[in-house]
């Protein structure tokens, strides 16, 4: 059996977040927890959060064993970027687009 728990528009770029999530991909569930933990990546917060999520979701509705989970699947998706404009010289605007993502953890 598999569950779930999602980050939606989290605030870092999907690209970053890939880098972290590509290192726990496959693992125990208590591997991932030490590799997030001792992580210096910003996304490796977001991403052990998601991941304590999960696994309180198999805990607590289905009643699963917490030591034998695994990481099923693990996927980022981008989300809708903010858009901004920073000024230039002449009256000019140059567009800034500060990206987010949805981070989506499955333990089985």
């Amino acid at each position: 059996m598999t569950v779930s728990a999602t980050l939606r528009h989290a605030r870092i770029s999907a690209q970053k977040a890939r880098l972290v999530v590509d290192q726990i991909r496959g693992k125990s569930v208590e591997t991932a927890l030490d590799t997030l933990t001792f992580s210096t990546k910003k996304a490796a917060v977001m991403i052990k959060k998601v991941l304590e999520s999960a696994i309180a979701n198999a805990d607590h509705n289905f009643g699963l064993d917490v030591d034998a989970l695994a990481i099923d699947k693990v996927f980022v998706n981008e989300a809708p970027s903010f858009k901004r404009f920073s000024a230039r010289a002449k009256g000019r605007g140059n567009r800034i687009v500060k990206r987010n993502c949805h981070i989506t953890i499955e333990v089985a």
